[in-house]
């Protein structure tokens, strides 16, 4: 993709082999993230979605190519330095025991940020993402599914990173708060230049939120397109057709 900005995030040749079969779960992904994107990452199940999001703050590591972050080898940067600057809200978030409240303020402990501050930080996320007052002492069996990925993602942005990733942020709510969700994210793109990656099933949230698409398939990038210029019905049936030879092929 051809841009006057200099790119936040850069891929070259990335490639990701699982530990017992070594096939290829990923194949020579090569892209560039650039301040402000708001990146759908799509494609069928098993196309290796969560598995890029994962690799871009080190959760795993790539066995070819190589991954920079503003110019730098991202193995070249502390993983716990790395993680505050490539935050990663996941599917399946686990709150560890603490209330709402804390878990969103616990980032900002860690980073020994003065009571003000953390206060002033998780106060601004909860009020902006509509976290409501009575959910904020509840632990993680007090919550939903949906509820648990939301606070999830106000503990992510109250570290302010510079890039966001969402593995499938929507799953788990309905449709006014995934609505809700994907225009605070909008906004948080379009006001702080924070690049965001969203990998998300949903094509309809993702035609929502996007203004590029990676498109993964078997593993490798067949598309990076901005979303204006895609043709979003034939990707639809395209996803159909394969998840239907998905499901042919366990008959």
């Amino acid at each position: 993709m051809v841009s006057a900005q200099i790119p936040i995030l850069k891929l070259m040749q990335v490639s990701l082999r699982a530990p017992v079969s070594l096939q290829y779960l990923l194949k020579n992904i090569s892209f560039e993230v650039f301040p402000g994107d708001r990146i759908a990452i799509v494609g069928p199940s098993g196309a290796g979605k969560t598995s890029l999001l994962r690799l871009l703050n080190r959760l795993i590591s790539p066995n070819d190519g190589s991954i920079y972050l503003e110019n730098q080898d991202i193995q070249q940067i502390p993983v716990i330095q790395l993680r505050q600057q490539v935050t990663l809200a996941l599917q399946e978030p686990k709150l560890l025991g603490m209330t709402v409240r804390e878990a969103i303020a616990y980032p900002l402990l860690l980073r020994r940020l003065p009571p003000q501050e953390i206060q002033e930080r998780v106060d601004y996320w909860i009020e902006r993402l509509h976290i409501p007052e009575d959910w904020l002492e509840r632990t993680e069996v007090q919550l939903s599914a949906g509820q648990r990925q939301l606070v999830a993602i106000a503990r992510a942005l109250v570290i302010q990173p510079k890039i966001l990733l969402l593995d499938e942020p929507t799953s788990a709510l309905d449709a006014g708060r995934a609505s809700h969700l994907l225009q605070v994210s909008i906004r948080l793109a379009q006001e702080t230049k924070i690049p965001i990656l969203m990998a998300n099933h949903q094509l309809d949230l993702a035609q929502q939120f996007c203004t590029r698409v990676l498109h993964l398939q078997q593993g490798e990038l067949v598309q990076d397109v901005e979303a204006d210029r895609l043709d979003w019905n034939k990707l639809r049936e395209t996803f159909i057709q394969l998840e239907q030879q998905a499901v042919d092929e366990w008959l």
